[in-house]
């Protein structure tokens, strides 16, 4: 019985520890498996603009195959021109309207804002708590129920300071004197040196819209078929119609000289004052040239067909000649006799 009993506590011993950390490995594959890829949790959002500036602490995301700065708490934002769009990671978005500069600092899971200058345009979906801060005011938005909230703060040029509750309402509170009262919904004000006795109405002095996501819409594929009988026969006779020569177009080619540089590669040496320069004698210059063959011409050039002129007919005809045409009358002899006769005919020319 006692060898019995030792053969048969080894594999119980043995078993124990593979059976936990069997379980413990199980556990943490579960947990890893079943824990979604968040961002951090001092991330505020995705800020995309055309002319922004962001420094501290940032991280960058690929979001649909393109690369994207997720900002963090801590993160300074200056906007220099146009506007910029923050898609806050809780759901809802941030439009900023510059010239404008403003920090953001999210704890607890609250969000804070320190609006410096510019205008904001905020849109909250879900329960997220937010302050804004100014040099003298303190601005929170209020839910009225679950439904969202909508608000603007900003400055205008003279520096005065525009607040409207879209939806939901605004707590103001001055931050030296500690008066506050609450912005209903709907409304819009206008306060001058952060003095509440001073307030009036706003009249959309202020305007920032929110900016709609760019999104660039999937291309369709393109499925083709092939054409129905009746489809090709309703075709043909257009085609036939009106056809068009076609016209040879000349290959574009470039015949002239190519030149290529060869370059040792560059070095830096980060220990040196002065960097190495290039030593021109490893410098190469190539120069490809195309050569044109030899026209050699084979059968025979034509050129263009002459058109022969008429010559412009002849007002009088011209008299028919003979097929033997007389020959020439000599000329009669000049002697003595031939002048005194023709002297005496032209005395007397009826003699």
């Amino acid at each position: 019985m006692t060898a019995f009993s030792i053969s048969n506590s080894c594999p119980r011993r043995l078993a124990a520890p593979a059976a936990c950390l069997a379980i413990l490995s199980a556990v943490l594959i579960v947990a890893a498996v079943a824990r979604p890829d968040e961002p951090p949790p001092d991330s505020v959002g995705i800020i995309e603009g055309e002319s922004i500036s962001v420094t501290g602490p940032t991280s960058v995301e690929v979001v649909r195959g393109q690369p994207k700065t997720l900002l963090r708490s801590g993160s300074d934002v200056r906007v220099r021109s146009g506007a910029a769009r923050i898609d806050l990671v809780e759901g809802g978005q941030i439009s900023i309207c510059g010239p404008a500069h403003l920090s953001l600092l999210k704890s607890g899971g609250s969000l804070t804002i320190a609006l410096d200058t510019g205008t904001i345009h905020v849109h909250i979906e879900r329960e997220l708590p937010l302050n804004i801060y100014t040099p003298l005011i303190q601005a929170q938005t209020v839910a009225i129920g679950d439904a969202p909230r909508d608000a603007l703060v900003g400055f205008d040029s003279s520096g005065a300071m525009c607040i409207r509750a879209n939806l939901g309402a605004i707590r103001v509170e001055q931050q030296l004197t500690g008066q506050s009262l609450l912005i209903p919904q709907a409304g819009d004000v206008f306060l001058f040196n952060g003095q509440l006795e001073r307030l009036r109405s706003s009249a959309g002095h202020c305007v920032c819209d929110l900016q709609a996501e760019k999104e660039a819409p999937p291309p369709l594929p393109e499925v083709s078929q092939l054409a129905t009988a009746d489809e090709a026969r309703q075709k043909a006779p257009a085609n036939k119609a009106n056809p068009q020569p076609a016209t040879a177009q000349p290959p574009l080619g470039n015949d002239g000289p190519i030149y290529q540089v060869f370059m040792p590669p560059l070095i830096y040496d980060a220990n040196a004052k002065v960097q190495p320069e290039v030593d021109p004698k490893m410098i190469v210059l190539v120069r490809r040239v195309r050569l044109r063959p030899t026209l050699i011409f084979q059968g025979r050039v034509e050129g263009p067909a002459v058109a022969a002129v008429a010559p412009p007919p002849s007002r009088l005809p011209a008299p028919a000649t003979a097929a033997n045409p007389p020959k020439p009358a000599a000329p009669p002899s000049d002697s003595f006799v031939n002048r005194v006769r023709t002297f005496v005919r032209k005395l007397w020319p009826s003699g």
